[in-house]
């Protein structure tokens, strides 16, 4: 397994002392050969393991609308969806690997009522009523726990554990392959008054929001064990030997129960200052309110209590530092303050230069605030005292024991046992927002010119925005480098318990929300178009565009930039940034033949081809390991060649030669985001006939094929998975190669009844 036809080339040596890099029998881990009796047993000289995964997923949807007329002024409008998604995890008893996902069992219901009201011929006003239920349960059949295995843990829930064997290994039950539910629920009420008054077209109105989330998550439950290869040099080794190089992660069950008031107001007027102009001017309040929790489970952190030796009045027993929902200071049951004075202004201009109705030239800038979801601050559920949850980097016990030297021992159950009175553990995980939140900005702007040229219509345009305060997350208590670092011993070089033993013993790593981050993108679009005439239309664009932007975050889960002394130099290029797209769509339809029976055999006809091309997207090479020894992820590896592109092909994508891991303690300068994977080319087509019966009533027969050629797209992730299309983590064995591919040719045929 450490051979060259293993290892994409290069020779693996594993570090340790293992001579001709051969591992003991007797070194093995009684764990993980207690593990592998759940796993087939491979044929391949490497190891590989090749198996399915069944994905029989169900779909159901409903749809009921109602159109009541009550006068000529008055309408009501009222629609119910339902829909519902049945995806099982199945689980045979032989191959434990198969529960890499797990089932969904996924219902939606959604409710609106409409009512407009013409309150005389230039005034009109529309009230919405909405109502929006999901119901997200994620079922898991039980295999094992690490108890069951014989590892020195408490199973907080029977039947589960979560491994990760990074690189060329596996996941079972880590991240979100565990059994919970999501669910949430979500009101609103808006209304909007529409006025003519001479040029002046007015627009005043409102919205108000109720969102609710309950969510029971069991990432932490039950033990998360890690192999990184940080061992042995082999994610593999290391995990038959117990070596829990990745860390080792337990915590109670997340309840995580959550909701949120949004309140927007608006005034525009659509003013025509002239016959060839017209200009727009909008104004919106939209205060920033912070989600809270239902039960308080929200906490903070400050460097100056903790340096003050300030103590919780709620929480005698937390750690110096801490602020919870009673405290003097602390915002309610929030994680920071709100911000109610935030306005954003927008304005629009339309011109046709000499009053030629065939040339516009349009032009608009505005301010638009972002509001998180709700389970955004999911994680906070996590800190201690409610989830609990602890982190040993690379535990001296291994995978048998990752309590062994955790100070007072396993703490399980019995941080699971009461809130107010337990104590706090010892480097507890936790998440943090500062007290003042600046919330996201972004700025946006577009100048476009249209023509038309007989049958055509041509446009240019640019398209810009700028995001200010975008939310980033920076480790507050990073393990600090020195002479005898390892990352056995990362808990106790934190900076915290460097400066407070007694107080920073309670602490590992604190991921805080940093509002600092920003965003740029501007973009070029070219577009050409033919409206139908003639039984032929066609609507094409080319965009040609640049993104960057610091490391942001959809969810408070933990640091993503890489190295906190200097977070500028993960300003780099977005993941997202595909350089050019170009879309091509056509209609075709056959004409009305005069002859009957041209008319029956050619007639009503239609021939649908889309063409999308778009060069690829973006990735970052990194180690897989801590390099720096600082407790910190998504390290990135050094780039010592100019090109670090291989021979090419799914093979050999990325030159291995080309990237080393950085010195012990240090970063690579390295940014992000520089790899550029393969562009994409989809080529699909329907044919379409329609049958006239009678009347109004028709028949219409629909063929549709997607990737029509059955082109293969090379990093592309196919339907239904979430695999990561091109490794580029250095400690994996498939480093550099491509190990997904685009969905291939699919047809589906579609009979639609009008009458």
């Amino acid at each position: 397994i450490t051979s060259p036809a293993c290892n994409g080339g290069r020779q693996l040596n594993l570090t340790g002392g293992f001579v001709d890099n051969r591992v003991d029998p007797s070194r093995l881990s009684p764990v993980t050969l207690k593990f592998l009796q759940h796993v087939p047993v491979s044929q391949d000289p490497c190891g590989r393991l090749q198996y399915g995964i069944p994905n029989n997923n169900s779909e159901h949807q409903g749809l009921a609308k109602v159109d009541y007329t009550f006068t000529s002024n008055s309408s009501l409008f009222a629609r119910y969806f339902y829909a519902v998604y049945d995806n099982p995890a199945t689980y045979d008893g032989t191959n434990v690997l198969t529960l890499s996902r797990t089932g969904q069992n996924n219902q939606v219901h959604s409710l609106v009522l409409a009512h407009n009201q013409v309150l005389s011929a230039s005034t009109l006003n529309s009230l919405h009523v909405t109502f929006n239920r999901t119901l997200n349960d994620r079922p898991l059949p039980a295999y094992f726990s690490a108890t069951d295995l014989g590892s020195r843990v408490s199973s907080l829930v029977p039947g589960y554990v979560g491994v990760s064997v990074t690189g060329n290994g596996f996941s079972v039950g880590s991240g979100a392959t565990n059994p919970g539910y999501f669910n949430s629920r979500g009101w609103q009420v808006a209304d909007d008054l529409d006025l003519v008054r001479g040029a002046h077209q007015l627009s005043i109105g409102g919205n108000w929001i109720r969102s609710r989330i309950e969510t029971l998550n069991n990432r932490p439950t039950n033990g998360a064990f890690t192999f990184n290869g940080q061992g042995t040099g082999l994610s593999l080794a290391d995990f038959m030997l117990g070596v829990v190089s990745g860390g080792f992660l337990q915590g109670n069950p997340v309840y995580d129960y959550d909701h949120s008031d949004y309140v927007g107001a608006y005034a525009q007027d659509n003013w025509r200052v002239a016959s060839n102009v017209t200009v727009n001017l909008g104004l919106r309040w939209e205060p920033f309110l912070p989600v809270k929790n239902t039960y308080s489970w929200v906490s903070h952190f400050e460097q100056t209590r903790f340096d003050q030796n300030v103590h919780s009045t709620v929480y005698p027993l937390a750690p110096a530092g801490l602020m919870f929902p009673g405290d003097s200071g602390y915002p309610g049951d929030a994680t920071s303050f709100g911000k109610i004075a935030q306005f954003a202004p927008r304005v629009g201009l339309v011109w046709t230069p000499n009053g030629d109705e065939r040339t516009s030239v349009r032009a608009s800038w505005g301010v638009f605030y972002d509001t998180p979801h709700l389970f955004f601050n999911t994680r906070f559920a996590n800190n201690p005292p409610w989830g609990a949850q602890i982190t040993i980097p690379n535990p001296p016990g291994g995978f048998a024991d990752p309590y062994l030297g955790y100070p007072g021992g396993n703490p399980f159950p019995a941080l699971n046992t009461g809130w107010a009175t337990q104590p706090f553990p010892a480097f507890g995980v936790y998440v943090n927002t500062p007290l003042h939140l600046e919330p996201t900005s972004l700025q946006q702007w577009n100048v476009s010119v249209q023509r038309q040229l007989g049958d055509w219509l041509t446009s240019a345009s640019y398209l810009g925005n700028h995001s200010t305060h975008l939310w980033r997350a920076t480790e507050l208590n990073p393990a600090v480098f020195g002479p005898g670092a390892t990352t056995g011993n990362t808990n106790q070089r934190r900076t915290l318990i460097l400066q407070n033993a007694q107080q920073g013993q309670f602490y590992g790593t604190i991921g805080q929300l940093d509002d600092s981050g920003r965003a740029n993108y501007g973009a070029l679009l070219l577009s050409l178009q033919r409206r139908l005439k003639n039984n032929l239309s066609v609507l094409s664009n080319w965009t040609i565009s640049k993104c960057l932007s610091d490391p942001a975050t959809t969810e408070i889960t933990g640091p993503t930039i890489v190295n906190p002394a200097d977070p500028d130099l993960d300003y780099s290029y977005c993941s997202s940034d595909r350089r050019q797209v170009v879309n091509v769509s056509v209609v075709v339809r056959t004409p009305d033949f005069e002859k009957p029976v041209l008319r029956a055999m050619l007639g009503d006809w239609q021939l649908s081809p889309i063409v999308r091309w778009q060069s690829g997207n973006r990735s970052s090479v990194t180690t897989g390991v801590d390099s720096a020894l600082t407790g910190l992820g998504n390290q990135r590896a050094v780039q010592i060649l100019d090109n670090p592109y291989g021979a090419g092909g799914p093979a050999a994508y990325l030159n291995r030669a080309a990237f080393a891991s950085p010195a012990a303690g240090t970063y690579s300068t390295l940014a992000p985001f520089t790899v550029v994977n393969p562009g994409n080319l989809q080529n699909d087509f329907a044919l379409a006939r329609t049958f006239k019966i009678a009347g109004a009533q028709s028949v219409q027969f629909r063929w549709e094929v997607f990737n029509v050629f059955n082109h293969v797209n090379l990093a592309s992730v196919p339907s239904g998975t979430t695999t990561a299309p091109l490794v580029t983590a250095l400690n994996s064995a498939n480093f550099g190669q491509i190990q997904t591919a685009g969905d291939p040719r699919i047809m589906q045929f579609a009979l639609k009844f009008t009458f």
